[in-house]
């Protein structure tokens, strides 16, 4: 989920991270950074927020929370990328509203290739029903 409404339905954010030079603790978009590429897909509007699937391309550190801050639609709750006055979201839980469905790769020793899915926080779907509700 990220704060703001955006305005494409789909889209491809294609822009170098590397360690923050102040911050080491941080990534951030830089020329001198490797490659980064998310590709995204907007599954619904709300009125201050958008909910958003992501998929990367690439898979640097913090890769969707940098992006995401780098178009000025940071996650929601982020407690390091989202430096928006809003940073603390109004819903009563902790953390950030990022989830991860979906992980497929391929298992560094057997080659083969490994899926898994495990289904949205309870948390989370409060804060999507409590949104859909303020419709």
């Amino acid at each position: 989920m990220v704060e703001g409404v955006l305005k494409d339905n789909e889209g491809t954010i294609d822009a170098p991270i590397e360690r923050h030079k102040k911050n080491r603790t941080m990534m951030c978009v830089s020329k001198e950074g490797r490659r980064a590429v998310t590709h995204y897909r907007v599954l619904e509007r709300f009125e201050k927020y958008t909910l958003v699937e992501f998929k990367l391309e690439t898979g640097r550190t913090h890769q969707i929370r940098v992006h995401c801050k780098y178009i000025n639609h940071p996650i929601a709750g982020d407690p390091v990328y989202n430096v928006s006055k809003s940073k603390k979201i109004k819903f009563d839980i902790e953390g950030q509203l990022l989830h991860a469905y979906k992980l497929i790769f391929r298992h560094p020793k057997t080659e083969f290739l490994t899926n898994f899915t495990a289904e949205i926080p309870g948390d989370f779907q409060s804060v999507l029903d409590l949104l859909g509700k303020d419709e």
